[in-house]
């Protein structure tokens, strides 16, 4: 996967978006499974291989979560925490290293990082700690994850959509991604582009009327007047009253 070329901006912070992750891990084939396994989660995922690009990555752009390895080339993963706390940066860091023993994890902890993950791990067990720091980050901000829009109650943490009679509505996970960059932004109107950008990783090349698609399967199961197109701006979550 190539670095990225461009970088995304906070839309009124961390809950007004879908979750994006960094992922910041020099073996290649490690890094492109857990970008793939984040991404069929629901995650938009970036994927850089050295930690002076991570530094400049995690500094430039807004995150929810960056996935830090400790051995790194270019700058190690324990400075690279260290100059992004230094710098105010308080993304959480989900820390992974090869090495083994309490004064590894101390000092991992001990620079900022925020947990701890040793190799070889399950991608069950990392999925979970990812959830759990997303869930702290969360709480600490005290946003609601649950979104109201007319008779749908939207949970962006549970990822669920449910309608007041009807119940559960079956969404994909890239349905709702779209989804969510909409109703986190209700009454604005919301680019094409970003949601791309937000939705789908940087390396996606394909063509960005997928986003149409998607748009139409929302109207579908969600109803034709909940998002209207703002034409050659984008979309709009409308609020019933």
């Amino acid at each position: 996967m190539r670095p990225p070329v461009s970088h995304h901006r906070p839309i009124g912070g961390a809950s007004r978006r879908p979750f994006r992750f960094l992922i910041v891990e020099d073996e290649k084939r490690l890094a492109l499974s857990l970008a793939k396994g984040l991404t069929a989660e629901g995650y938009a995922v970036d994927v850089v291989h050295d930690g002076l690009e991570g530094l400049h990555q995690a500094s430039e752009a807004a995150y929810d979560l960056v996935v830090l390895d400790i051995m790194l080339p270019g700058m190690n993963g324990y400075r690279v925490c260290a100059a992004l706390r230094a710098a105010g940066n308080d993304v959480p860091i989900l820390m992974l290293t090869a090495k083994d023993g309490e004064y590894d994890e101390a000092e991992g902890l001990d620079t900022g990082a925020d947990d701890y993950l040793t190799k070889p791990f399950s991608y069950v067990v990392l999925v979970a700690r990812v959830k759990a720091l997303l869930r702290r980050r969360g709480s600490a901000g005290g946003a609601s994850p649950v979104h109201t829009v007319g008779p749908y109650a939207v949970d962006t943490a549970a990822r669920r959509v449910t309608h007041a009679e009807d119940g559960e509505v079956a969404l994909t996970t890239k349905e709702f991604a779209v989804l969510e960059q909409l109703v986190t932004r209700a009454g604005e109107v919301v680019s094409k582009s970003e949601i791309l950008d937000h939705v789908w990783d940087f390396a996606y090349e394909g063509d960005p009327n997928i986003v149409e698609v998607y748009v139409s399967a929302l109207r579908r199961k969600l109803g034709s007047s909940l998002i209207r197109t703002v034409r050659g701006a984008g979309y709009r979550l409308e609020v019933p009253r």
